[in-house]
């Protein structure tokens, strides 16, 4: 019999282990993946807590990994010309961001702040790469769901200029 003592460890070590495996369920490169496929990476997975306006990367930096708000709130920034910044996006809990740089060391196209206490999920690449020669299986069904969703934006991100100089064109012939 466990006692009071040892159960709430244990407990809280399972309800901890199950909070982040639906949590990495909702990138969508693990979507689908079997609870023992998903326990690969909660194994690897990092625990970071942000400070109210703390950065957890800054635009030009190379990118590292996938980060996952568990909670909290992070603000997706870029710094313009003129040294004012951009708001991109409000991202909350469950959101992801930065998934490019499990591939490439590319430099971060974007800054991120926590704009309150926040504890955010890291999956890093060296940790995710070693997934990838471990379990080539997996690795193939990851690589491949990335590849889609990198497909994807670009197809989106294209759809989106054209519709930006198609209004652009249509402005200017209503002017007079």
């Amino acid at each position: 019999m466990v006692d009071g003592f040892w159960g709430n460890i244990f407990g809280k070590a399972k309800k901890d282990e199950d909070i982040v495996l639906s949590m990495l369920k909702v990138i969508p490169i693990l979507d689908g993946l079997s609870r023992d496929e998903l326990k690969e990476f909660e194994r690897i997975v990092h625990h970071r807590h942000y400070k109210t306006d703390e950065i957890v990367f800054w635009e030009g930096e190379p990118g590292v990994g996938v980060y996952i708000i568990q909670e909290g709130t992070v603000k997706i920034y870029k710094t313009l010309p003129d040294g004012s910044d951009k708001e991109l996006a409000i991202l909350k809990n469950g959101d992801f961001f930065g998934e490019l740089a499990l591939l490439d060391e590319s430099p971060r196209s974007a800054s991120a702040v926590a704009l309150e206490s926040s504890h955010i999920l890291g999956l890093f690449r060296p940790e995710f790469f070693d997934i990838l020669e471990r379990k080539p299986k997996l690795g193939i069904k990851v690589t491949t769901k990335l590849a889609q969703m990198i497909g994807n934006r670009r197809i989106y991100s294209e759809r989106l200029k054209r519709t930006r100089i198609l209004s652009f064109l249509c402005l200017k012939s209503f002017r007079f």
